[in-house]
Parts: structure tokens; sequence; C-alpha cells
């Protein structure tokens, strides 16, 4: 049940369930104690099946290897890893022990790296070995040279002078690395008293997890999340989903991002449901196979991956009839494409969750039960136990229902902090508790939410506010156009002009004009593009969020804009 006490676009999710004042090693216990012998973790490519006993068996001699590399509780452990099974057990032993897991992107390169390393004070990292072009242990080599004449678990970096220890996710011997079953061997001069002592001195607001935004801007910032944060807010989107222990979730999705880690990993565990590992990373036909083999009941997904997954050449090759429902989320979902996953994947119960990772990171959900016309055009409403608001970005006042404005968020859901940046923390949460997301959108009567943009890539073409998104959607309904995206560059007459990116579907021509032809008459002429650039794929993070940035200076560079661009504006 939901209720607005104004007019404005105020909203506060009501719910009869109580937040959970639990750690996330208490959870993990009394889904075990419910569900012993139902599989938690499924890893195809690794041929690995843990039911729920052997599960927290693993995580428990992971949290006593921890230990016994003198892990300490807030102690920051990192991990280096796709979506193998031992990512996810390693997010349990170290929120078991009270320690602080940082999560690496596999993207990242040594000057990355070592950002991380540094900013994030590590002590304990986890890496794993080669994959593809990407040679983890030597990229490590080459941010801490030391490690080569180290001992393990003897590191002294002057560069990196909180890191001591360096675990190997493998059985191959590296100079200053412990393999992964070396840890867990000097796990057992661990008691379980000891464990059981740790776990005792937690509390549920304890730190537990740091996770880097996507650093579109200048350097990424270390988002501090909580038991309690990410705990409920992967009870309540599992909750939004029907999960129970009958579920199956295929979760292409990777775990270093909100998405996978809490989305799908925390929303299966505390409903006793299966976490499903398709591959260590997104491959369009091993989800589809997976979904048939395993009879997943549901599949997480960006848009760019249901689009790859609907247009895969053997997609009528696999059955769909096991899947009911799942998420998209990570990014704008364009309204066909979900219509395509309601119908083709006979996922009639697919769901949308807004949030960023600074809310840990679900603020609205639509639910299975919301007609169609509601789950393809707004992110739902208000998570429960959450405040909701949307302001103006210059006064900061509340709009009224209908206005575009910036989303604000209160509650449970909001981060502790950006770890070690104050200034970042001060200038995201204000006095009163509100999470500024730096999204706009709008509020209907019902309190369901629009999202309209981002309020940096609002285009204001003279003197007029135009939202890309809702062109974006509109150019979604072309018949020739697979995926668009359009933002604003330097113009010297208006100050901005549009440019839309175009991906055509596979295999067919378009021009510039039959689509200003097609988009005259029906939108706004201020609204069509001046610039269209026709792709094969968008510049965008690993975690599938697009970075319009990218595209602003290429189209800079490739339009001659230079110039424009040096225009100051007030």
């Amino acid at each position: 049940m939901y209720y607005t006490m104004v007019e404005g676009s105020y909203a506060s999710g009501i719910s009869t369930t109580p937040l959970m004042g639990l750690t996330i090693g208490e959870m993990l216990k009394r889904i075990c104690d419910s569900y012993p012998d139902t599989e938690a973790v499924v890893s195809v490519e690794q041929n690995i099946r843990y039911t729920y006993r052997e599960f927290l068996g693993k995580v428990e001699e992971v949290a006593r290897g921890l230990m016994a590399l003198d892990v300490e509780k807030g102690d920051r452990v990192g991990i280096w890893a796709m979506n193998y099974a031992e990512w996810v057990v390693v997010q349990f032993a170290s929120a078991k022990i009270g320690a602080i897991m940082v999560n690496l992107n596999p993207a990242y390169r040594t000057y990355e790296l070592e950002y991380v390393l540094k900013q994030a004070e590590i002590h304990t990292i986890l890496l794993q070995g080669r994959f593809k072009t990407s040679d983890y242990v030597g990229m490590f080599y080459e941010a801490c040279p030391e490690a080569i004449e180290s001992r393990p678990g003897r590191i002294k970096s002057d560069k990196f002078p909180f890191l001591r220890n360096v675990v190997f996710i493998g059985d191959i011997p590296y100079n200053g690395m412990f393999m992964w079953n070396e840890m867990i061997d000097k796990g057992q001069n661990i008691s379980r008293d000891e464990l059981a002592e740790r776990e005792e001195s937690l509390t549920f607001d304890d730190p537990i997890n740091i996770q880097y935004t996507s650093g579109t801007t200048g350097f990424p910032k270390g988002v501090v999340l909580t038991h309690h944060n990410v705990l409920n807010n992967g009870y309540f989107i599992g909750e939004g989903m029907k999960f129970t222990e009958k579920d199956r979730l295929c979760i292409p999705v990777p775990f270093y991002h909100c998405f996978g880690m809490v989305l799908s990993n925390l929303a299966c565990v505390t409903h006793g449901s299966t976490m499903v590992l398709p591959s260590p990373t997104f491959d369009a036909e091993a989800v589809l196979r997976t979904v048939q083999e395993e009879r997943c009941t549901a599949l997480h997904g960006v848009p760019t991956m249901f689009i790859a997954e609907l247009r895969h050449p053997n997609f009528s090759k696999y059955s769909y009839d096991t899947l009911r429902t799942g998420i998209m989320a990570g990014s704008p979902c364009p309204v066909e494409v979900m219509k395509e996953v309601n119908t083709r994947m006979n996922m009639s119960e697919i769901v949308i969750v807004y949030g960023q990772t600074e809310t840990s990171p679900g603020i609205t959900m639509t639910t299975t039960d919301d007609p169609i016309e509601r789950r393809v055009s707004t992110v739902g409403r208000t998570f429960p136990h959450v405040e909701l608001k949307i302001v103006d970005p210059q006064t900061q006042k509340m709009v009224l229902k209908g206005m575009p404005g910036e989303i604000c968020a209160r509650g449970y859901v909001v981060m502790k902090c950006y770890y070690n940046n104050p200034s970042a923390t001060h200038s995201t949460i204000d006095a009163n508790g509100w999470n500024h997301t730096g999204d706009l959108g709008e509020m209907d009567e019902e309190g369901y939410i629009r999202i309209v943009g981002r309020l940096k890539d609002m285009v204001i073409r003279g003197g007029e506010n135009i939202y890309p998104r809702e062109i974006e959607e509109f150019l979604h309904m072309h018949p020739k156009i697979q995926d668009a995206y359009v933002f604003g560059v330097p113009d010297v007459k208006y100050g901005e002009e549009l440019m839309a990116w175009v991906k055509p579907e596979d295999g067919l021509e378009l021009t510039d004009q039959e689509i200003r032809d097609w988009c005259t008459g029906k939108i706004a002429r201020y609204k069509i593009p001046r610039y269209f650039k026709f792709v094969d794929e968008f510049p965008m993070t690993v975690s599938g969020k697009i970075q319009k940035f990218k595209m602003r200076e290429a189209a800079i560079e490739e339009l001659n804009l230079e110039e424009a661009s040096q225009i100051e504006t007030a």
C-alpha cells in the first residue's frame, strides 16, 4: 500500500513486513536451516553445484581462511574476478567476519587497480587467473612488483602500505601469493568457536562492502554499504519478484556491480532461491542455453544483454517455457525491448528496478502485478520503508506531480558514505539525510516514477529543456532501429543541439533523412535531432551503462564543434 501526504511529488513506501535487523551471516544461517538441500549455487562452466548446506560449509571455510590471514573486522578485502562460484563464497565469507569486501571491476587495468588498492586501503586481495587478453596476475605484479620477492602474507609496499595478502583463486603457485586451497587449509587453525565469536561481535549497521561508481567523470568514488543496506534491499527485490525456494535465477550480470551482488545474489539467498551462473562473462547464447537446461524461472540483465539475446541467430532453438520473472535494469529500459521480453521470452512478470549504487541500489520497483503499461513506461513506485521526493534542482523545492525534477531518496537504502571522501559524501547526502541521485524524473498521481534523464544529460536548446530519454523511447518505435541514444552537442546559435547515435536492425539500411521524415509531425520539431551517426555498438561500462560523455567527446571532434564547445554559458 502506498500513500502520499501532500500534493507535491513525495511518496513513502509502506509495508507490513518489517526490515530485518540481521547481519548477512545470521540471515544465511536461517536460510540454510530452512532449505539445506535446495541448490544455492550452480556454476555451469565450472561444473559446480552447491546445496545451501554445502554453500554454508564453503563460506565458513573461506571465512576461517581469511581470519587465518589476519583479516580483522573492518579490514578491506578486495576481489578481482569474474562471475565464478568463488566470488559468491567470498561475498558471504567476508561479511561473516565483518570484513569490508571491495568489488574490483574485471575490466580494470593497472592504473585503476593501483587507484583502488590505494584509495580503499586494501589489506587482502583475491584475484583470478588470465582470462582472454586480461592477465590479472601480471597486472598485479606490474602494480606491486614488491610482491614478486615477498613471501605470501608478508607483502610490504610503500605504495600500498595496508596490503598484506594476495590470494590466487586457483591452484597455480605464484610468488607472494597464497593459492585458494592454501588459504582454506590455513583456516583449519581457526576454530569454529573463534569464527562464532567474531560473528557475535558484528552488528547489522557495520559496513561490509565498498563498490566503486562507474566514474564517468573524475575518479571513481567508493560507496560504503552495510549489512542493513544490502540485505534488506535484496530481500524486498526478491519479494517484488515473488521469489521462493523453487525459483532459479540465471545471472549474466557482473557480480562486482550492485545488480549482480544485491539484486541477484541477495534476492536469491534471502528466499532460498538458486543462483545460476551461465558463464564468467556475458555470453548471449550461454544465457539462452542455461535458461533451458537449468530450467530457470527468472533472468536478469541490462537492456543491451536482452537485446543481444533476442537478436541471437540461435534464439529460436531454445525453450523459455520455465521463465516467469526477472529484472531489466542498470540503464534506461526501452519500451519496445520490454514488450519483446514479455512475449518472446515468456517473462510475463518481468519487473524494472531503479536506483543507484549509493542507494544499495534499489529505490523504486515495478511489481509482477502491475499492468504491462506500467511495467514498460515507468520504473514503479517507492520501495517499502523508503521515502522519495522530486525537487527542482535549482531551488531544492519539491515540484508538483507530473513535473520533472531531481529524484531524492531517504531511508535504510542510503549509503554510509563515500570511503575516505567526506566532501563528495556531503555533496550527495544533504543535511536532512536525502541522497541526491542526479537523475531527473516525474511522479504521477499514483506514485509511479518515470525517468526523463540525467540532470547532466538534460539538453537546453535555445531555452527549451529537452529530455533525451523521451526522444530515445520514440526512436525505438522506428521499425529499422534496434537501439538509439540521444545527447546534446555544443552549438553557437542555440547553445546545444541534439545528436542521436543509432544502431539499425541487422542488415537494414537507414539514412538521416529517413528518420527525420518519420519524426516530422509526430514530435515537436525542436526534438528532432540535428545530427545522426549510425553505429554497430555504443561506448559503455562493463555493467552496461552507456557512456554518453564519450559519445559527446567523439561528436565534438568529428563534427568540428571545438569552437562552439569553448563558448561559456551562465
